[in-house]
């Protein structure tokens, strides 16, 4: 960002977070809290064994389960079946989850969790690699910082970020360089977004003029030599 005013700075208000919003393959942590335990254990991945007599006993799963997103935006939720929650905020599916349950469980309080919001960010940094967001929220900055940062043959001025939203795949480029790029949308990255850093041509040309590159191509070169004056000598 090196068009920031070095004496007044800058600020803006944010527009451009928004809350990422539940779309296929996602994978949701959902939790109910209640005052009433066999209902808790049998929303949180609980199972009902049959006993004797009209009495049935509920079994917490060992497996703390989480819960796909089908490619038609539906979750299929213990005893109540399918839920769709495509499209829907974190808030906006506690609300509807809630609304469900609550002609099972008396009061029940909903917690939910992304488990796979995820980047990638690939090309010239140190450590290119996927990574798994906790907290949900993450800048490109903050993005290029768990890669360990560009290398030296980065372009900051043309960063690619790639996304898919809604069965539509879009791509932006960045640059970084420039202090518009806090007010891009593509600043906050989204979940499975995808990082791009674009390497100089002088990186190709490195690499084209590596040593084992020379070295192979000077063997070649000798060989095809050895091979044009044993041809001439035999005729």
């Amino acid at each position: 960002m090196s068009d920031l005013d070095p004496v007044n700075g800058y600020s803006s208000n944010i527009t451009t977070l928004s809350e990422p919003r539940i779309q296929e393959d996602d994978l949701l942590s959902i939790t109910v809290t209640s005052l009433n335990p066999e209902s808790n254990m049998l929303f949180n991945a609980g199972v009902i064994m049959p006993s004797q007599g009209n009495v049935n006993t509920v079994v917490s799963s060992p497996i703390n389960e989480n819960y796909l997103v089908d490619k038609d935006g539906f979750i299929n939720y213990p005893v109540v079946g399918k839920i769709n929650l495509r499209g829907l905020t974190k808030q906006e599916a506690i609300t509807k989850v809630t609304q469900v349950l609550d002609e099972y469980v008396k009061d029940p309080i909903i917690n939910i969790r992304f488990m796979n919001f995820k980047v990638t960010v690939i090309g010239e940094v140190q450590q290119p690699s996927s990574f798994i967001i906790p907290t949900e929220k993450i800048t490109i900055l903050e993005a290029l910082g768990l890669a360990g940062d560009m290398t030296a043959y980065g372009k900051r001025e043309n960063v690619l970020v790639i996304r898919e939203k809604d069965g539509v795949r879009s791509a932006n480029r960045l640059n970084l360089n420039e202090k518009n790029v806090l007010d891009s949308p593509f600043y906050y990255l989204q979940q499975n977004d995808i990082v791009y850093v674009e390497p100089f041509k002088t990186k190709s040309i490195q690499a084209d003029n590596n040593p084992t590159t020379v070295a192979l191509i000077s063997t070649a070169l000798t060989l095809a030599t050895v091979l044009i004056l044993n041809f001439n000598n035999i005729f």
